[in-house]
């Protein structure tokens, strides 16, 4: 038998075609795409300096999984192995993990928990359950971490209801927006790929890395907002645009202010 290590061992090979660029780098696209998650641990860390100094764990945490999604992409696509495979699903199991772990409001905790610390060891044990499950059927990962996402949506629109900021509405637009781009591109590479390959058009998994990127670049700050909303009750969050309000298209981050206190 192959070893998990070797080449094109991976239950998984996207619509781009393999060693077409390089003897080396299997889906070459696919691969350098993946320059988009290494560029999230910078920008999300500069953008919302204020809420790294409050939340250091949960900030760089995260962002730090985001980096190692990147890393092990970039292996997944560059062998399309089966450790590879596992690498890149896994590492975005984690991160969604980390995600329900930091920032989930303690209102949305299931009505037998308690406190956090029981929402951590429910959201650890969950995970290492998933992980455990994901030896047996690695294709199916893929679906269940995107279906995942549609409750993370579901929150934010529970948490929209009660918040009339414009800019946090318009941010959720935005990353609804990317999202669904995102994702219609991971759908469209994976279902149509004989469509896409006769008209020699490989590249939208490729497509689906930069996209999902940006749409973390417009849910991480809509997300710490929230978070600074509860846990952090001394500062009054704001929604600030790089590099202008005034740009059509510009990113998102949190701006902590000191509540204005009358005499």
């Amino acid at each position: 038998m192959p070893s998990i290590f070797t080449y094109l061992t991976s239950e998984v090979d996207w619509c781009e075609g393999n060693f077409e660029h390089s003897e080396v780098i299997a889906e070459y696209y696919n691969t350098i795409s993946n320059v988009s998650f290494f560029l999230l641990f910078p920008i999300l860390l500069y953008l919302n300096h204020q809420y790294v100094q409050q939340r250091p764990l949960s900030a760089y945490s995260i962002s730090f999984m985001f980096l190692l999604i990147g890393i092990f992409s970039t292996y997944y696509h560059v062998t399309l192995s089966y450790v590879g495979q596992l690498l890149d699903e896994l590492s975005i199991l984690w991160t969604v993990a980390l995600t329900y772990t930091f920032w989930i409001p303690k209102c949305y905790f299931p009505g037998f928990i308690k406190d956090r610390t029981q929402f951590v060891w429910l959201v650890g044990f969950t995970t290492v359950v998933c992980t455990l499950m994901s030896f047996i059927k690695p294709t199916f990962n893929a679906y269940l971490l995107n279906s995942i996402s549609l409750h993370l949506l579901y929150l934010t629109r529970q948490e929209l209801k009660k918040c009339s900021n414009p800019r946090v509405h318009r941010t959720a637009a935005f990353m609804v927006m990317w999202w669904v781009l995102a994702i219609s591109c991971w759908l469209s590479d994976k279902w149509f790929c004989g469509f896409w390959q006769r008209i020699n058009f490989c590249y939208l998994h490729s497509f689906w890395h930069v996209l999902i990127s940006i749409a973390i670049l417009y849910c991480c700050p809509l997300f710490i907002y929230f978070d600074s909303q509860y846990e952090i009750p001394s500062f009054e969050p704001e929604l600030e645009y790089w590099p202008s309000d005034s740009w059509p298209i510009a990113l998102p981050y949190l701006a902590l202010r000191t509540p204005y206190k009358r005499c």
